[in-house]
């Protein structure tokens, strides 16, 4: 039984009339942020089962991203940060679609926030709860501020329900670097919902890419890396074996999500 026509003001749980509660509030939704990047290759094979097969096919590249983002909507939230900042570790795979084009796809990624988490899940990106840690660097010449000039290290872990999932560690090389995973493609996700009306029913998948624009940052700074990937119980991540770090960069980027579309 449905309910009758109600005006709520909600975009999320709760709904209410006045829609204050709700957890996520419409886009656009406004991010800026500090991002390690480290591109990787692994087992094409062994990706496979992290790819709906309507999405394409793994070619073996992918990245890891951790993230250290602020993020609002009409601006509110930067007087208010607890509703704004959080960090999150981003795992793409480069696949090779069935028009033979590229793209990326997003079959992991851990946050620490709830908002995050829901806006996440709303645009294909399978977001769960995580501990991300990362070196920031600071506009500082100091030991602690690794500053952006060759020979900084920078550091980065995730956890996931207390066990260390991603390790890793990167060293500047003071050369320019390049956008990588999902900075350098377009990135789709996989949205299904559960109807608790048909629990032996499994949620119907749909592609969509996400609706990016006022793109500002990326000037990326280069950097060599290894990144090391350990088996975790309730994790498929770890199927992918030992990953193999190709190149890495850091920087800022700001970025703004307007919606998504059928990928």
């Amino acid at each position: 039984m449905n309910s009758p026509t109600w005006s709520h003001r909600s975009f999320t749980a709760p709904f209410t009339a006045t829609g204050r509660a709700a957890l996520v509030p419409p886009p656009p939704w406004h991010y800026a942020g500090w991002l390690l990047n480290i591109a990787f290759r692994c087992n094409a094979s062994a990706a496979i089962p992290l790819v709906p097969p309507a999405a394409g096919r793994p070619v073996g590249t992918g990245c890891v991203h951790f993230a250290d983002w602020q993020a609002c909507t009409d601006g509110h939230e930067m007087l208010d940060p607890v509703l704004a900042q959080y960090r999150e570790t981003i795992v793409v795979l480069e696949i090779e679609r069935p028009d033979g084009s590229r793209c990326m796809y997003c079959p992991a990624i851990w946050v620490d926030q709830d908002i995050s988490l829901l806006r996440g899940l709303l645009q294909g990106w399978p977001k769960k709860m995580g501990s991300t840690w990362l070196t920031r660097s600071l506009p500082l010449e100091h030991p602690a501020a690794a500053p952006l000039r060759a020979g900084s290290r920078l550091g980065a872990s995730l956890a996931v329900k207390d066990r260390r999932v991603v390790d890793a560690q990167a060293t500047l090389t003071g050369r320019p670097g390049r956008p990588m995973g999902f900075l350098a493609h377009e990135t789709i996700g996989a949205v299904g919902w559960p109807d608790l009306r048909q629990p032996r029913r499994l949620p119907e998948l749909v592609l969509v890419k996400p609706e990016i624009g006022q793109r500002v940052g990326g000037d990326w700074h280069e950097a060599s890396a290894s990144v090391h990937l350990t088996p975790h119980p309730g994790e498929d991540i770890g199927m992918l074996g030992p990953l193999v770090a190709e190149d890495a960069s850091a920087g800022w980027l700001g970025i703004t999500v307007a919606g998504a579309r059928d990928a």
